[in-house]
């Protein structure tokens, strides 16, 4: 059973950065995609950004050019660098692990954009 931990979130100003850092533990087997998704209040929840372990990157068009996602693979561990955060960009981000097939989802983490 793959385990993810999240720390990180937060509240941080208009324009301001903010990395979140999701850890996979618990995994036997390599860990093909790790991602970030996000949840807005009362949207549904969405790709913000996703990686596999070769390095090909995915993103929401909303969020290109602002947010980086990379991973290391010998800490089992996907970030989420974010720039130029805009107050639409509150929201829970979770972080999404695949693993032989399955899926596997961190416990979110609350980011709000907010002067």
């Amino acid at each position: 059973q793959v385990q993810l931990v999240e720390p990180g979130g937060g509240l941080v100003q208009p324009g301001g950065p903010l990395r979140l850092l999701c850890t996979a533990s618990a995994t036997f087997f390599p860990i093909y995609r790790m991602g970030w998704y996000r949840q807005a209040p009362g949207k549904q929840r969405v790709l913000a950004a996703r990686i596999t372990r070769n390095g090909d990157t995915d993103y929401a068009d909303t969020i290109k050019g602002r947010f980086t996602i990379s991973r290391d693979n010998a800490k089992n561990t996907v970030y989420l660098q974010m720039n130029s955060l805009k107050p639409e960009n509150t929201a829970v981000y979770s972080c999404n692990v695949g693993c032989l097939g399955d899926d596997y989802w961190g416990q979110g983490t609350q980011v709000t954009v907010s002067s």
